[in-house]
């Protein structure tokens, strides 16, 4: 099969069999982690099988890494928080250390806080962040976007609104 080729929904094996190895070498060498590469690969052919648009694939390799980049770059992600978090626990006394079924229910709980925090415009996301994380003051924070503070007390309420919906849902 060509890259140049459209992809029938019959084709979905071929789209498979044709790149899959191609797909887990192009991820490998940006990861570095043949097993993750791996693990990726099948997650981008998932989420093209789930997909409608899989009827109208026009260049295939392009679709596929499209795909395989954002799940990439959630990986890191994902990975940079468990690092935080991990860094967070070492701080704290050994009595005073979760288990680590709760370390692993406070991750995902992370990991959903901060896909939420990501759909919010860039502005609001940093303004809640260094209110609710660097504890800055409205007027500060104002200073630094270039925002009136009337502004900034929106997108903090936004961003609240965000963490509580997903806190929500979580309950």
């Amino acid at each position: 099969m060509s890259t140049s080729e459209a992809v029938n929904p019959v084709d979905l094996q071929a789209l498979y069999l044709g790149h899959h190895s191609w797909l887990r070498g192009w991820l490998s060498k940006r990861l570095g982690c043949s097993e993750t590469a791996a693990d990726l690969a099948q997650d981008t052919f998932l989420k093209v099988l789930l997909s409608p648009q899989h009827e109208t694939i026009r260049i295939p390799r392009a679709y596929l890494s499209r795909i395989a980049h954002g799940l990439m770059v959630n990986h890191w992600r994902r990975k940079d928080i468990e690092r935080a978090c991990l860094q967070a626990l070492a701080t704290l006394p050994e009595a005073e250390v979760p288990s680590p079924e709760t370390c692993e229910s406070m991750l995902e709980i992370l990991y959903q806080l901060d896909a939420a925090l990501e759909q919010l415009p860039a502005l609001v996301k940093q303004a809640f962040l260094l209110s609710q994380l660097d504890g800055m003051k409205y007027q500060h924070i104002a200073g630094q976007l270039g925002v009136a503070e009337i502004t900034v007390k929106r997108y903090v309420k936004r961003g609240l609104v965000q963490c509580l919906m997903v806190m929500d849902s979580l309950a």
